[in-house]
């Protein structure tokens, strides 16, 4: 635990996986092939909270998701790959694009397909109900299962460990 807050302290840039850490990995198709997703709110509430601090957000998905772009719009995160079954490359190309080192990464997912940016990321977090394989190469373990609060948990745990916790806290306090 001690090695994961203290790579948080450097984390400028946390990656998140869709289905599975933002969603429950469950996948809704009505007849006519209208997706569904359900989001946690106090996930959203958690990445509005790192935006607001300072820390940029991203998404890299194995699936492409007209939902997942809605949401992303709606909590401002702009760096969006999608569809993206060898995650390694969309995750050198927004460390790139933003000017980034490994070290000043989180990623969060929670299966084998985020192995090879899980290895790579300075913080790798992996959900409560994540793969087993995959928690191998985690820094983190969140205590709460993808969809229903993970997002959140590592929001916190990188705010805490960077000194912006109380901070973002006593500005609710005021209202």
């Amino acid at each position: 635990m001690q090695k994961a807050r203290r790579a948080a302290k450097s984390i400028k840039l946390v990656i998140f996986d869709v289905d599975g850490v933002l969603t429950d990995g469950g996948i809704i198709l009505d007849g006519d092939g209208t997706e569904y997703k359900k989001f946690n709110v106090r996930d959203g509430h958690g990445i509005k909270l790192l935006m607001l601090s300072g820390i940029q957000v991203g998404i890299i998905s194995g699936r492409y998701s007209k939902v997942v772009e809605k949401r992303a719009m709606e909590l401002g995160i702009t760096q969006v790959r999608q569809r993206c079954l060898d995650k390694a490359g969309p995750y050198a190309a927004m460390k790139k694009d933003l000017g980034l080192q490994d070290a000043e990464v989180a990623y969060v997912g929670d299966d084998i397909i985020d192995i090879p940016v899980l290895i790579r990321a300075g913080l790798p977090v992996v959900v409560a109900d994540g793969d087993g394989e995959a928690k191998k190469h985690a820094s983190l373990i969140t205590r709460a299962k993808g969809g229903y609060g993970a997002a959140r948990e590592t929001a916190e745990f990188i705010l805490k460990a960077k000194g912006l916790w109380h901070d973002l806290i006593g500005a609710y306090r005021k209202i």
